[in-house]
């Protein structure tokens, strides 16, 4: 019988057939895969004939199209739908990916083909996109070690293939520490909580086979019960199980593997010939160098730490009226800050809940990108991995764009956070290839019958990701390795983080933030307190992110620490880190960091673009409307449909007119000292 991951897919817009797909089909279609790619390599390698960009360059391109077939649909599933077999089949893929990776960078004739073409590059011939596909070609044999030779070599294999066995060990250890989590509440427990949240916590024990409501470790559950909860001793229990994830002892810990992982990095960047980690992989994004990250994070952590005390000092204050004595502590933050944005805004999470329903912001997010770039959005009726999954064909003027898959809501074989996939990216070198694409949340999944209900941040993080979504959905590139989100790393924040402001648009909420039981819109009154309350609290938000950040540079500019927690604890030590607000991720939950090299060095990444994204959507403002067509069109030729078809800064640039400072950042999170 044909292994239905390696067979023709005659599903409506070729989206995998998850029906007929089960776990027994992945390691032979994996390994059948893998030996065509090999095949396909040893062909190039071996040619006979002088070098051409077409059976060089091209041919890698194609060379390994069955494997990424196999592993886009296995990948997604297994973070967004896990299972001990799923996870079981991660630790075997990973290292022998690894493995492959190397033979290719380490196979010297395929190389020296490779270096024939960039050698004769001005006589080729090329079209500019060719062009920029042959360097980054060429750039990525070098930094996996192309040019060495023996030991060094030999070596740097063996580190990679390491690190890819940790990084799947890291992820798996935090989902098994958030998935055997939870915390149980009693009726008596539940009082002071408001309606959607018991709901929630109803609905989560469901889903565990519980009759009572709990708590888990998923952010849509736990921070509104540290907002909410008038129990100080439930909310510190929640609060340090939530920050001790990877961090308990026995099998999960991650503190180990954080240390090895960064040992390691350092050492690839030895064997390369860089400084440290830092200075190796900031040399290909925006920011290219360590120093120019660090005076970024800088310029903007003294007003924020400036506003986080003086927050601090009022919140310790109401803490005392409330008659509780001692210090603020990081389980206290959130429920009195809750309490003053009551107080000063007349804001109530409870209040806004209701009108922020999960179906109507999904609708909002496909409503301002029709409204911007003449996108249509069409339910399909379609057998996806998961019951929870939902997916919509993407149209404009009638001609297919793409599919995407939005699968919303938390449970415990999903991994946490948020993020974007493609299972199939854009590209024409194999033909019109159009895109499969995949937002997945964790929302709190509502009780049966009843409307998801979001919270403002909840929908900011839909908008967020189905910005990343726009990015895959709209590219416009010859060839997959410069599609979509294949960009610099802290470039590829700019559409989600720019896809944010069209939230705060006060014509989409007026339309789209209706209530779950009565259907009437947002009341004015409370829509002009919310966008009032746009930047309240910004001195936490901005705190925990930049600690974390910074504690990310230190990792990789500086020595490898043996104790990674004492570092982290050193360089909070020496921001002045107050003493109530912790990162927003410590090193044992690093996933950005430490389950892959994504945003190693590089989580300070979505606040570079946050300077971009705050100067992009002025872009607008000065036009004189969020939906004004030519900037909308410059925005998709320029930004997103451009993929990785040229440097980032000539990117913006062409879009915006020069690169921007700062400015615009802190004045959009309510720091600026003007």
């Amino acid at each position: 019988m044909t292994n239905p991951l390696l067979a023709d897919w005659t599903t409506p817009f070729a989206l995998p057939p998850f029906a007929d797909v089960t776990d027994d089909d992945f390691a032979p279609a994996f390994e059948a895969a893998m030996d065509r790619a090999r095949a396909n390599i040893a062909k190039i390698a071996e040619n006979p004939e002088p070098p051409t960009f077409a059976s060089t360059i091209e041919a890698l391109e194609q060379a390994d199209a069955a494997l990424n077939r196999v592993l886009g649909v296995f990948f997604n599933i297994a973070g967004a739908d896990s299972t001990p077999k799923r996870e079981e089949l991660q630790r075997d893929f990973s290292p022998k990916l690894a493995a492959y990776g190397s033979e290719i960078t380490n196979n010297k004739p395929l190389f020296e083909r490779v270096e024939t073409l960039w050698n004769a590059r001005d006589t080729l011939d090329l079209t500019p996109e060719q062009q920029r596909v042959l360097m980054l070609t060429r750039r990525g044999f070098i930094r996996s070690g192309a040019d060495l030779e023996g030991y060094a070599a030999d070596r740097l294999t063996e580190v990679k293939n390491r690190l890819a066995v940790l990084s799947t060990q890291f992820t798996q250890n935090l989902l098994a520490d958030e998935r055997s989590w939870y915390m149980e509440l009693t009726e008596y427990e539940l009082e002071g909580l408001p309606d959607f949240l018991i709901a929630a916590a109803r609905a989560a024990g469901a889903e565990k086979g519980l009759q009572a409501p709990v708590i888990t470790t998923s952010r849509s559950l736990i921070v509104p019960f540290l907002q909410f909860s008038p129990r100080r001793d439930l909310r510190e229990r929640a609060y340090q199980a939530w920050t001790a994830r990877g961090a308990g002892g026995g099998p999960t810990d991650n503190r180990p593997i954080a240390a090895e992982v960064l040992a390691l990095r350092e050492e690839r960047a030895f064997l390369l010939g860089y400084d440290s980690f830092a200075d190796y992989k900031l040399e290909t994004e925006m920011a290219k160098t360590p120093k120019a990250v660090r005076d970024l994070l800088m310029q903007v952590w003294e007003p924020a730490l400036a506003a986080a005390e003086a927050d601090s000092t009022r919140l310790s204050a109401m803490m005392h009226g409330d008659g509780v004595n001692g210090e603020l502590e990081p389980w206290d933050w959130r429920y009195y800050s809750e309490k003053r944005r009551k107080e000063e805004h007349d804001l109530d999470e409870a209040e806004l809940k209701p009108y922020l329903q999960l179906d109507r912001m999904i609708d909002a997010a496909f409503a301002v990108a029709s409204r911007l770039f003449n996108l249509d959005f069409k339910a399909l009726d379609a057998t996806l991995y998961h019951p929870d999954a939902r997916a919509w064909e993407v149209t404009r003027d009638g001609a297919h764009l793409a599919v995407f898959i939005g699968d919303y809501f938390a449970r415990g074989s999903k991994r946490s956070g948020a993020w974007c996939s493609a299972m199939r990216s854009q590209q024409k070198l194999a033909g019109d290839i159009r895109p499969i694409v995949v937002n997945v949340c964790n929302f709190a999944k509502p009780e049966a019958g009843k409307p998801a209900l979001l919270s403002y941040d909840d929908a900011r993080t839909l908008f967020h990701e189905f910005g990343h979504a726009l990015h895959q959905m709209l590219s416009d590139v010859t060839y997959e390795s410069i599609s979509g989100t294949s960009v610099a790393r802290d470039f590829v924040e700019l559409p989600s983080q720019l896809y944010e402001h069209w939230l705060e648009v006060p014509e989409v909420l007026a339309e789209f933030a209706t209530h779950a039981e009565t259907g009437k819109p947002m009341p004015k009154a409370l829509l002009d307190r919310l966008l009032a309350a746009q930047t309240y609290d910004s001195g936490f938000d901005t705190v925990e992110f930049l600690a974390s950040a910074l504690v990310d540079l230190a990792f990789h500019e500086e020595e490898a620490p043996a104790d990674p927690m004492r570092k982290q604890a050193e360089v909070l030590e020496g921001l002045g880190m107050p003493h109530a607000i912790g990162m927003r991720h410590a090193t044992p939950h690093f996933a950005h960091v430490f389950a892959g090299d994504g945003y190693s060095s590089g989580y300070y990444s979505y606040m570079w673009s946050e300077v971009m994204d705050a100067d992009a959507f002025e872009a607008f403002k000065e036009a004189g409307s969020a939906f004004d067509a030519d900037t909308a069109t410059k925005l998709e030729r320029f930004i997103l449909s451009a993929g990785g078809s040229e440097e980032a800064e000539d990117l913006y640039t062409a879009f915006r007119g020069k690169m921007p400072g700062p400015e615009a950042l802190l004045k959009g999170r309510g720091l600026s000292q003007g």
